[in-house]
């Protein structure tokens, strides 16, 4: 495996590139404080890695009534689901369902997040950048809806 060399956009850094030839062989990634902050390979990363997925989930928790909304229906609905007499694949298929409502729930946190970071000044790409994020987690929800009505109808038909 080829080494993985940091390179910055400043002149001044001893591994930047006076020359912009590159060569197969190299990676080049920017070098920044997470580079330095963030554990380099295995145990360290993941459990680094880890931390910060637990941090995200609390401020999920914490700042996003949507999301908590969200992780409220979909443990209701896990307990439903172990104690309803569907076959272990319909189980299987609303289980994924609704961690896939909680993952878009999270990425739409994620670019609204980001969105509002960069300036909370209303613009266009701004807004439209924060729908695309609701109409995915609808269509999510909207899955999650039509396969339990499906599951359901397999159990009284």
């Amino acid at each position: 495996m080829s080494h993985i060399e940091p390179l910055t956009l400043d002149n001044d850094h001893p591994n930047s590139h006076s020359d912009n030839q590159k060569t197969p062989d190299t990676l080049m990634v920017a070098y920044n404080f997470a580079n330095n902050v963030k554990g380099k390979k295995g145990l360290t990363r993941i459990l680094k890695a880890t931390g910060y997925s637990i941090d995200g989930f609390k401020a999920a928790y914490k700042f996003e009534a949507a999301f908590r909304q969200v992780l409220w229906l979909n443990l209701i609905l896990f307990v439903v689901v172990m104690f309803m007499p569907f076959s272990i694949s319909i189980k299987m298929i609303l289980v994924i369902a609704s961690f896939l409502s909680l993952i878009v729930e999270l990425i739409n946190t994620g670019i609204e997040a980001s969105v509002d970071h960069t300036s909370l000044e209303q613009h266009p790409l701004a807004k439209i950048a924060k729908d695309v994020g609701s109409t995915a987690q609808f269509l999510a929800l909207l899955l999650l809806f039509v396969l339990w009505l499906m599951a359901l109808s397999s159990i009284l038909y």
